[in-house]
């Protein structure tokens, strides 16, 4: 019989090496802000396949396996909404984080079926967790987030913004 001790390294190990292996297309058209991401999701053990804009992200989508995909709004080519909208239409059960600076973006990620809205400056701990969240989700919970029914759906506000912390909502 195991110990209450070893259970719990046991499980902390099993969710900790989850996320090797995990392909995340990060898609953000400031090269700043993608390598800065990158150097973070590869030191969690997360497998970047980067993008600059939109349709360099559909087409990269479509070569290769992707589990999450962490999504910027403003870009050239395609932008974020669009993308996310293709995407969603082609593979339904990726999760999407969107990440932007847009404001007022709130509502629109909510009725859109998104996995998360995150605003710029990214918090890394809260954008951690709610992509082990998200990677843990089942695909049933995935298509009825983009179904518009039930599912929990995280917000962080930029920094100063009126909300002080993360959010999450019962979508209905």
């Amino acid at each position: 019989m195991k110990s209450k001790a070893s259970s719990r390294t046991t499980s902390t190990r099993a969710r900790s090496t989850d996320r090797h292996g995990k392909r995340i297309l990060l898609v953000d058209d400031d090269p700043t802000v993608r390598d800065s991401l990158n150097d973070v999701l590869l030191s969690e053990g997360y497998w970047v396949i980067p993008a600059e804009n939109g349709q360099q992200a559909l087409d990269l989508a479509n070569k290769s396996s992707v589990d999450l995909v962490l999504l910027d709004l403003n870009m050239p080519v395609k932008n974020g909404w669009d993308t996310f909208e293709q995407l969603t239409r082609e593979h339904p059960l990726i999760p999407i984080i969107i990440a932007t600076a847009r404001p007022n973006q709130l509502f629109t990620a909510l009725n859109a079926g998104v996995g998360a809205l995150l605003e710029k400056p990214i918090d890394i701990p809260t954008l951690l967790r709610t992509m082990e969240n998200l990677l843990a989700e089942s695909a049933e919970q995935r298509l009825a987030r983009l179904a518009g029914k039930n599912s929990e759906f995280t917000y962080k506000p930029a920094p100063g913004s009126n909300e002080k912390n993360r959010q999450s909502f019962q979508a209905s």
